[in-house]
């Protein structure tokens, strides 16, 4: 039941970072993108750069910030699963960065650019 909560939670903090991506400007590219590596939960365009965003959600910073949780596994693993994106894409040329949206509460949003 929890997991399911969780799922839940993720996706309305998926689709509140792509809103405010979309204000920002961004072009959203893919949401929940996944290849045989893993999965991104949002690929935007910020002008010409190709930013992959891996999106984490808290009611509360009871047990720290979202952020925190992306660690350097994760990290590598997102890395990974941009780098076959770039290659499938054919825009290894592209400028790219990884971002992490922190969503905390129901309002709070954090955007860390260039967050590894």
């Amino acid at each position: 039941m929890r997991k399911q909560f969780n799922k839940v939670e993720g996706t309305k903090g998926e689709i509140k970072a792509c809103n405010y991506l979309k204000k920002k400007k961004y072009k959203i590219l893919e949401v929940n993108y996944r290849n045989r590596l893993g999965e991104i939960d949002i690929i935007a365009q910020q002008k010409k750069t190709i930013v992959f965003i891996e999106v984490k959600s808290r009611s509360t910073l009871a047990f720290g910030r979202p952020s925190e949780a992306v660690d350097r596994r994760k990290q590598e693993k997102i890395k990974s699963v941009a780098m076959l994106y770039l290659i499938e894409n054919k825009l290894t040329e592209s400028q790219s960065r990884m971002d992490v949206i922190e969503m905390i509460g129901d309002n709070e949003i954090n955007h860390i650019i260039n967050a590894f």
